[in-house]
């Protein structure tokens, strides 16, 4: 059996598990609550992602944060396992330990080729912060570093975590960060089986500038593949303009229908009218067909991290979830694209409680999950896991 046809054979094994009959308990539960800060040791938990293994097994990976609510400190990349579609959770799982570092910015992704869970994740020495890094004040070892891990055992256990930083970050780069939120996998056109994350960074000021680097300006967004299932990793298109008109942020993808990929960013307080931005890649996240510009449809998106998912199926539309209140994370909501990402419609809000980041996952051919920050006294008391109805054109 040729490469080609071993990764097509695992990409239809893949998605014959959505297309196979429902589980007896697909319509038992609406939400559930995998993680609540403040408890098992952790004072927060934060930043979700969530992947669908071949097994139909979800993962919804976080950070633990144990004792500070800031993005720095002593965090480490927890997991819960669910084997019935996210209506009840297995003990947390220690992923990776940050042993007094931040280990954060999950970023999972399933190998079409081996079934096997690739996790991407981001690094900083815990006794410094986003703003340090980005100004330039902190070594190279306590910068932003970049780590990829594996699972052959359907999340159960992990490899430890293996440095990737020099394949995938440019000298100069300064602040860097994964994600956060699940990777793609790519199972159509001449790239099938490259793994591609979604992913930013920021720029140095140019020589004789009085900037800091620090300013929203220097972020910029950029991705990272592998070919070979994760074990070599290439860095893909950058966006290093640092104009400070769009400032792509955190990022996240999806690979439409016949393989392009699909990007939506945050944008870090730029001088365009929106807070998302989006752009398209034909050769599997190399370069990008023309840069980062507005989404305009998604002006109802305040400032914060967001996912995109595009659903398996004919027709089956391509879906985003963020916040819903322009000035504040609040109202978690799910808007459609019938047109591949030209325009978004609103579809649901799930909840006006207070909510921010968030990541989306297939759960069956009826039901995606949505896994995200929400609560009464912050946007981060819960993470929650909801379950709704798949949408068709």
């Amino acid at each position: 059996m040729t490469r080609a046809s071993r990764i097509s054979l695992a990409a239809a094994l893949l998605l014959g598990a959505f297309t196979a009959a429902p589980k007896a308990w697909a319509a038992t539960c609406e939400s559930s609550v995998p993680y609540t800060s403040g408890t098992e040791g952790y004072a927060q938990f934060r930043i979700p992602a969530a992947v669908r293994t071949g097994h139909g097994t979800l993962l919804a990976f976080a950070e633990g944060r144990h004792s500070t609510t800031g993005d720095s400190g002593d965090i480490d990349v927890v997991l819960r396992r669910s084997a019935d579609g996210g209506c009840t959770w297995g003990p947390l799982q220690v992923v990776t330990d940050g042993d007094g570092d931040t280990r954060g910015n999950p970023a999972p992704v399933v190998d079409p080729r081996t079934g096997d869970v690739v996790l991407v994740t981001s690094y900083n020495d815990g006794s410094v912060n986003e703003a340090q890094i980005m100004r330039g004040q902190v070594t190279a070892e306590q910068s932003r570093r970049v780590f990829v891990q594996r699972s052959k055992t359907d999340g159960r256990s992990f490899t430890a975590p293996q440095e990737i930083t020099a394949q995938v970050k440019r000298a100069g780069w300064r602040w860097y960060a994964t994600g956060p939120g699940h990777a793609v996998a790519l199972t159509e056109g001449p790239h099938r089986g490259r793994l591609v994350v979604a992913a930013d960074h920021s720029g140095p000021p140019r020589a004789g500038s009085t900037d800091t680097g620090r300013e929203a300006r220097y972020y910029g967004g950029h991705a990272i593949y592998s070919d070979d299932g994760g074990r070599r990793w290439h860095l893909g298109f950058a966006d290093d303009s640092y104009t400070g008109r769009d400032n792509a942020n955190e990022t996240t993808a999806a690979q439409l229908p016949g393989g392009r990929i699909y990007f939506n960013a945050r944008d870090q307080n730029g001088s365009s009218p929106g807070n998302r931005l989006d752009a398209y890649s034909s050769d599997g996240g190399q370069t990008l067909d023309a840069p980062y510009t507005v989404q305009p449809t998604l002006r109802r998106v305040p400032v914060v991290q967001g996912s995109v998912l595009q659903l398996q199926g004919p027709d089956a539309p391509l879906l985003f979830s963020g916040p819903s209140v322009p000035t504040a994370r609040q109202a978690m909501a799910l808007w459609t694209s019938t047109d591949q990402g030209i325009s978004f419609d609103q579809l649901l809000t799930l909840s006006t409680l207070k909510a921010a980041y968030s990541d989306l996952v297939q759960v069956d051919r009826r039901t995606v999950g949505v896994l995200y920050e929400t609560g009464t006294r912050t946007a981060y008391d819960t993470i929650e896991f909801r379950r709704v109805a798949a949408p068709r054109q």
